[in-house]
């Protein structure tokens, strides 16, 4: 994470870091790299817990993945949660969208999907930015930090391509007119997974 931040700061880009609280190892261990996108502008938005399919669970089930990030978010941006989430292979149905509305979330999917998390390399990656163009009001692409070419090659890559483009790159809070993407976190903090 902190590579691609450098990168983007670089660009003068900014982006949204949808993070989980288990996935790639405890979100606590990565709170460093999480206060310093915050504190280079960049937005943080929840991803839940672990990273299932929420569309497979009950409205509780979902409820404790949102409760449990919240708690290390609660810890790591000083009593503040996201606004934002993006759900979990991009799979949401009616009940994901009632429950996330009663947490307070909005949820963002993507427009254009790099694929990086399934194996392409950058430039098949950079196929479908271009085949998706830079006409009309831009998009919200999915791209992985935790991927290992993404910091490195597709990232300079799509920086390149948006400016070649005309394309400011921002947060999905900024593109979308939002100046308040986290509001007072009450959950309890923690500091463990």
């Amino acid at each position: 994470m902190s590579t691609l931040i450098d990168t983007l700061d670089a660009a003068g880009a900014k982006a949204t870091f949808f993070v989980t609280g288990t996935l790639y190892g405890c979100i606590h261990n990565r709170a460093d790299y999480i206060k310093k996108a915050v504190k280079s502008g960049h937005q943080i938005g929840s991803h839940t817990w672990s990273h299932p399919d929420l569309t497979t669970l009950t409205e509780d089930q979902i409820t404790t993945e949102m409760s449990k990030l919240e708690g290390a978010f609660a810890t790591i941006l000083d009593g503040k949660k996201p606004t934002y989430m993006r759900v979990p292979y991009l799979s949401v149905n009616d009940n994901v969208t009632n429950v996330m509305k009663k947490m307070g979330y909005r949820i963002v999917l993507c427009d254009v999907d790099s694929q990086d998390w399934n194996g392409l390399t950058p430039e098949q990656s950079m196929d479908r930015y271009n085949a998706a163009g830079a006409s009309g009001n831009g998009h919200i692409p999915l791209m992985h930090e935790t991927v290992k070419t993404t910091p490195s090659e597709l990232a300079p890559l799509v920086i390149a391509w948006a400016k070649e483009n005309g394309l400011e790159m921002v947060t999905v809070a900024e593109c979308l007119g939002d100046n308040r993407p986290y509001v007072k976190n009450s959950a309890e903090r923690t500091d463990t997974c």
